[in-house]
């Protein structure tokens, strides 16, 4: 669904700028419309169960499987993304049913992120080890494509006992799988795992230099486990300002900058090996539909 050869560009929801942990999310429905006319690759929510006061931030407010039916329903041909859902807090069955539901509902549109959360506040309000997490993203990756591939699969573990040709999830994905892009290190394994057993790999933004060790590595994990190449997807935080020629600052996890540096941007990060960037508005000083219009009409087709 992420093309490893070429840098498309996506936004994180809101698309807005807001103070504080909580959006208004005022005419998103308008707003994503026009990002799919004006080409925008891919619209992706955020699974964020809690509002923990210490992260200040919430992403979109709404349930990430109900606003994501919402947002294809009103939408013709633009990708939709969750990035990522927390599954050691979601029961395999319940993701497995909800996603290939999304993938048959609207094929070829929804693109996938699994994370294991980096609140820890969470955990016990689920009843749920935070030291597995990482082994609970592991073995959910892999009840996942059983559950999406298999007729009747079986199961015996810590989510409980599906014995043999007694219950089925069903429909089954279009291709009898859904493309999984870890997130981060899923609570600290190695990049070797996640390059044998992702489809993807979503890192944090940081400086070029440090993005451009970041993909050397993943690079390199991918040869080292025989694998085929797979996208290197990342967010980055902007404020687009009016003056095209406004010189980069730094803001966090992003840039101040104009519409002619934003390029550039768009152009090293292609060339460091970036595959997907996903747009967040939260630090814009402008209004959201104006920045929206500028990167859609004078960024996106000099990308192309």
């Amino acid at each position: 669904m992420i093309d490893p050869n070429k840098l498309s560009v996506g936004i994180l929801l809101p698309i807005e700028s807001y103070e504080g942990a909580i959006p208004k999310m005022e005419n998103q429905t308008q707003l994503i419309q026009r990002a799919e006319a004006l080409g925008f690759d891919t619209v992706w929510v955020r699974d964020i169960p809690l509002n923990n006061p210490d992260f200040k931030e919430v992403g979109q407010i709404f349930d990430p499987w109900i606003y994501l039916s919402h947002i294809a329903s009103l939408t013709k041909s633009i990708k939709f993304g969750i990035a990522s859902v927390i599954l050691p807090l979601r029961h395999p069955l319940h993701v497995a049913k909800a996603s290939a539901s999304l993938d048959v509902l609207f094929p070829n549109r929804f693109v996938m992120g699994v994370a294991s959360g980096d609140r820890p506040v969470e955990y016990p309000a689920f009843n749920k080890p935070f030291e597995l997490r990482s082994a609970r993203v592991s073995e959910h990756m892999r009840m996942l494509r059983e559950l999406w591939s298999k007729d009747f699969p079986t199961y015996n573990n810590d989510y409980g006992t599906l014995m043999a040709n007694v219950g089925d999830v069903v429909p089954k994905p279009v291709h009898k799988n859904i493309p999984m892009y870890v997130t981060g290190h899923v609570g600290g394994v190695n990049l070797d795992w996640i390059a044998k057993n992702s489809d993807g790999w979503i890192y944090y933004p940081r400086d070029f230099a440090f993005t451009k060790k970041i993909v050397q590595d993943w690079e390199e994990a991918l040869q080292k486990e025989g694998q085929p190449k797979k996208p290197y997807i990342q967010p980055v935080y902007i404020d687009l300002m009016e003056d095209p020629n406004f010189e980069p600052q730094k803001i966090d996890l992003g840039f101040r900058l104009g519409r002619t540096y934003l390029i550039d941007m768009f152009q090293e990060l292609e060339k460091i090996g970036v595959n997907h960037t996903m747009l967040v508005f939260k630090y814009c000083s402008r209004p959201a539909g104006e920045v929206l219009e500028e990167i859609g009409k004078d960024i996106l087709p000099q990308l192309k």
